[in-house]
Order: C-alpha cells, then sequence, then structure tokens
C-alpha cells in the first residue's frame, strides 16, 4: 500500500478564490459590491483569529468585510438589536454571528432573527428546512458540510451509490453533511457518541466524514482499504494541530484530507461564495 492521495483543500480553495474574485469584478461593473458583516461577541483567542482569517480571503476577492467586535457581557437585545439593523443594510449582503457566544446568549434566537437571505452561514431553519427539504440551490448552505462536497466534486470523488458514514451529529457539520449526501445519492448513515461497534460502521464506509472533536480518535484498522477519509477534525495536542483520524488511516485510505490543510481553507472559501451569492441574488 503506497498510502492515501492527499485532498489538497488550500490549493481548491485558493482555485476558488481565484474564479470568486472574477465575479466580483463583474458585480463591481454593475455597482455591487459583495459586503460581508462578522458579529464578534467576546475575545475568544480562536475565533478573533478565524474571524481575521475571514476578513483577509475577503479582501483577496474584493469582498467588502467588516467586523462589528462586541464586549462579552454584550446584552443579548443590543445584539439583537445590530443584527437587525444589518438586516435592513442594502450595502451588506452577507452577515455571519461568530459561534461560540458567551453563554448569557441563546444562541439559536438570535441565529433566527438574521434574514435567510443575508444567512450565509447557512444556519437559519429557514435554509436548514431548505437544505432538507427544498429544490437546489434555494437557500444557504453551511460553509464546512459544503466545503466538503466542493472537494469531493474538484477531486473527481462521485458519491452516488456510494456508503458514506458520517461521524457527528452537530447542526453545523453532521446533520447538513447528511443532507447533502443525501441529495448526492449517497447511502448515508450518521453515527455519534451513542452508536454501538462505530468500528465496524466506519469499516463500511466507501466515504468516511469525521466530525467529533476528539484527537486522532478514529483508527487505521477502523478504514475500509481504498475509502475516502474526510476529517473535519482541529484538535491541538502538545502545540500540534491534528484531526479526529489518527494518522495510521494515511496507510488504508485511498484519499484524505490532511490537517490542517484539508477542510477548513474550503470552509472560509464556501463562506465567500454565499456572500457573492447573496449579492447576486441582490439584484
Amino acid at each position: 500500500m503506497l498510502g492515501a492521495q492527499l485532498i489538497d483543500g488550500k490549493a481548491i480553495a485558493a482555485d476558488i478564490r481565484r474564479e470568486l474574485k472574477e465575479e466580483v469584478n463583474q458585480l463591481r461593473a454593475e455597482n455591487v459590491i459583495p459586503g460581508l458583516t462578522v458579529v464578534l461577541v467576546g475575545d475568544d483567542p480562536a475565533s478573533l483569529t478565524y474571524v481575521r482569517s475571514k476578513e483577509r480571503a475577503s479582501a483577496e476577492v474584493g469582498i467588502r468585510s467588516e467586523i462589528k467586535k462586541l464586549p462579552k457581557d454584550t446584552p443579548q437585545p443590543k445584539l439583537i438589536a445590530l443584527i437587525e439593523k444589518l438586516n435592513h443594510d442594502p450595502k451588506v449582503h452577507g452577515i455571519l454571528v461568530q459561534l461560540p457566544l458567551p453563554e448569557h446568549i441563546d444562541s439559536n434566537a438570535v441565529l433566527r432573527v438574521i434574514d435567510p437571505a443575508k444567512d450565509v452561514d447557512g444556519f437559519h431553519p429557514v435554509n436548514i428546512g431548505s437544505l432538507w427539504t427544498g429544490p437546489r440551490g434555494q437557500g444557504f448552505v453551511p460553509c464546512t458540510p459544503a466545503g466538503i462536497m466542493e472537494l469531493l466534486r474538484r477531486t473527481g470523488i462521485k458519491s452516488e451509490g456510494l456508503n458514506a458514514v458520517v461521524v457527528g451529529r452537530s447542526n453545523i457539520v453532521g446533520k447538513p453533511m447528511a443532507a447533502l449526501l443525501l441529495q448526492n445519492n449517497a447511502t448515508v448513515t450518521v453515527c455519534h457518541s451513542r452508536t454501538r461497534d462505530l468500528e465496524e460502521h466506519c469499516r463500511y464506509a466507501d466515504i468516511l466524514v469525521v466530525a467529533i472533536g476528539r484527537a486522532r480518535f478514529i483508527q487505521g484498522d477502523w478504514i475500509k482499504p481504498g475509502a475516502v477519509v474526510i476529517d473535519v477534525g482541529m484538535n491541538r495536542v502538545d502545540g500540534v494541530l491534528c484531526g479526529d483520524v489518527d494518522e495510521s488511516a494515511r496507510q488504508v485510505a485511498g484519499y484524505i484530507t490532511p490537517v490542517p490543510g484539508g477542510v477548513g481553507p474550503m470552509t472560509i472559501a464556501q463562506l465567500l461564495c454565499n456572500t457573492v451569492t447573496a449579492a447576486k441574488r441582490s439584484l
């Protein structure tokens, strides 16, 4: 076994940004400048780093990006008032509230306030409902699952007829990932912390998507030889970034995403895609 082929999310994301830059230039010729506003409550270092990455990527493609930074003790009504103001601002095409929010704020209540047409994170109930029941392309899809599907597409991996296993059932990754795979005609199993015989489910997967937040949890001997492994995990162990899949998986899988440099860059790329789409729809 020569080892898995790495799926270079960093390179694919760079291709997407180049394509988006051309689209943004066309919109600017029509006097439309795509605008993204990120709302950050508190001073969580990881969130701040992530928000700045979004800001840099936006600038690269020509999207007007703004960060609204609020103190950690901001009352929920004040945060909601800001979002409602952004909803009515024609220069703002995309609104993203950086999660997690402080404990005193109800995240679900806040996300429901965002105009679904500006919900570029894809977390509003209207967009989630559209993902599961509506026609394709109608609503916005959460960025990480959408990025994963784009990784598969651009790598030439078709999910139709394959057995896909998603480990993790979060609203951000697991559930929407399952919906997208179903839309693309995979047979989907969703596993979680209460799943019995998790190893056997993983060994059954032609496509294995892992998003559980447990460093190096999925072992190489759980992988079906030749399977496609998508590692969404981002953990820091002894100062080193690693995924939810152990390095031993590289000796068994056919394709695998590295950490870092796999799914992460695609999440931001898809956020930019959603923002440009929102700007186009505003026309």
